[in-house]
């Protein structure tokens, strides 16, 4: 297990045509996310980019249609770090959108001091993991209407260094930031594999990645690593071209059709951390994940 892992390995080459999916990307218009987006325009998908910042959002919209002449790309406002922000989203894409079939949840933040989201929950575990629980949730009936679809969660291979503080989930009696994005990608896993079990039979699968370590805006509240950790390791690190291929690996590949519950990195299959595979825990957080966000008011 690598937490660094400077391999340039890992290319989805096969040519896929993806006229008629319609697809969500979170975090679209930077990075990976934006990549990722290109790529799938590139194939024809109708994308919906799903951003916080809609002005970058529209830039990267228009960078893509001038660049791919197509023109079915579109952008929606979305805030993982607002529940109501959420709603609205969902609400506003079905209005627009009866298919789904390829929800991508890239979006998310790396460290930095301890924020709070709307809600109050501490910002990374509300916007990497409690944000993407409750859009998922709510589109789960668009996804299993379109089946066969697909649900690729965007974790790290830090998940391996965390772990799922069960009496201080919030990090409200202590707070590490280290600590708190490693627990917030170990959810991430966590999250895939307990909806893959719920999703069995339905035809909508999920699936859970490790991009690599890539050069992106990822790490702008990461004081000591802008300083002095990213700028060591920058030149050996893969661009966000190089890190959207795992991304379209899962959401793409003809040969992962009925594939649910696994974790890839650089295109295959990769061991996930013990604490991944615990159903206990992955239960335990489903149950919390549900009252934080409302939906078992719902």
């Amino acid at each position: 297990m690598e937490l660094f892992d400077f391999t340039k390995e890992g290319k989805f080459t096969k040519e896929t045509n993806e006229t008629g999916k319609v697809v969500i990307v979170t975090g679209a218009n930077t990075g990976i996310g934006k990549e990722t987006v290109r790529e799938l325009a590139r194939r024809g998908a109708t994308v919906c980019m799903a951003c916080r910042d809609m002005k970058k959002c529209e830039e990267a919209r228009q960078e893509i249609v001038d660049e791919t002449k197509n023109n079915n790309i579109f952008t929606k406002s979305l805030d993982l770090s607002s529940l109501d922000s959420i709603r609205q989203f969902v609400k506003d894409f079905k209005a627009e959108q009866s298919k789904l079939h390829i929800l991508i949840n890239n979006a998310g933040i790396m460290r930095g001091p301890r924020k709070l989201t709307q809600e109050g929950f501490e910002m990374q575990i509300g916007v990497n993991h409690m944000g993407h629980f409750l859009l998922t949730n709510l589109l789960l009936d668009t996804l299993k209407a379109s089946a066969p679809s697909r649900i690729v969660n965007v974790s790290s291979s830090v998940h391996y260094l965390g772990k799922i503080n069960t009496k201080d989930l919030n990090s409200e009696k202590c707070y590490s930031e280290g600590g708190a994005y490693n627990q917030s990608k170990l959810a991430n896993v966590l999250f895939t594999r307990e909806l893959a079990k719920r999703l069995e039979g339905t035809g909508v699968t999920v699936n859970a990645l490790h991009p690599g370590a890539v050069k992106t805006e990822l790490g702008r509240n990461w004081t000591a690593g802008k300083n002095f950790v990213l700028p060591l390791i920058s030149p050996l690190m893969k661009t966000a071209a190089s890190g959207a291929q795992t991304t379209l690996y899962a959401a793409l590949d003809p040969d992962l059709e009925k594939i649910s519950g696994l974790y890839f990195s650089d295109c295959r299959p990769k061991e996930m951390a013990k604490a991944a595979k615990d159903d206990k825990t992955a239960e335990w957080l489903w149950a919390e994940s549900e009252k934080w966000t409302g939906l078992a008011q719902s």
